[in-house]
């Protein structure tokens, strides 16, 4: 997997991109290969980069009260960033880290927004992408308030089919709000109390 391909897959998947926006994407952008459990963002770091998935997966995390809590889960043809660091310039409030071995293609904020006041297709991407996190991060929230433990963990099993296979238990349960007990009893309807 190389910055081309990638690069080609986002156009073909999301946005066609002209040859001249490809050009310049694939010039700006910095190829990752990461091993399970790399850093790519820490608490406190001021982070000017976003991270396009083209293999594994990552989750954004908090750690208050010594607690790891999981925020956000991202996989093959999903942007990641700390938005508050990337957008705000300030200073990051969680980590990010590699679930798995990853391939990432990496840009900085300066280049995307080059990249966006040159070409109409990626400024579209770019808004495109931030409407999505804003939808699923109200998502989240809706469910967070209302939905009980079986009902956030049934939707998420909709949304991503597959999660147990590729994210630990007990980050499914911080991100879910319950504690992985809870998890363990939605999950196998024989041990309910």
């Amino acid at each position: 997997m190389n910055k081309q391909e990638i690069v080609n897959s986002i156009s073909n998947k999301h946005l066609k991109f002209t040859d001249d926006c490809i050009e310049d994407f694939v010039a700006c952008a910095n190829l990752l290969e990461v091993d399970k459990a790399t850093k790519i963002v820490s608490e406190g770091q001021y982070s000017d980069k976003t991270y396009f998935i083209a293999k594994g997966s990552l989750r954004a995390f908090y750690i208050k009260d010594g607690k790891d809590i999981s925020d956000w889960f991202a996989f093959e043809n999903d942007f990641i960033n700390s938005i508050n660091s990337f957008f705000l310039n300030i200073p990051s409030p969680h980590f990010i880290e590699t679930i798995e071995p990853s391939v990432l293609l990496e840009i900085s904020r300066e280049d995307v927004q080059m990249l966006s006041d040159k070409y109409r297709e990626f400024d579209r991407l770019e808004k495109l992408m931030v409407t999505k996190t804003m939808l699923q991060l109200q998502q989240r929230i809706v469910s967070m308030q209302f939905e009980t433990a079986h009902q956030k963990y049934a939707n998420l099993i909709i949304v991503r089919p597959n999660i147990t296979l590729r994210v630990p238990l007990m980050h499914i349960a911080s991100y879910l709000g319950i504690t992985l007990e809870t998890l363990s009893r939605i999950r196998n309807p024989k041990n309910r109390i």
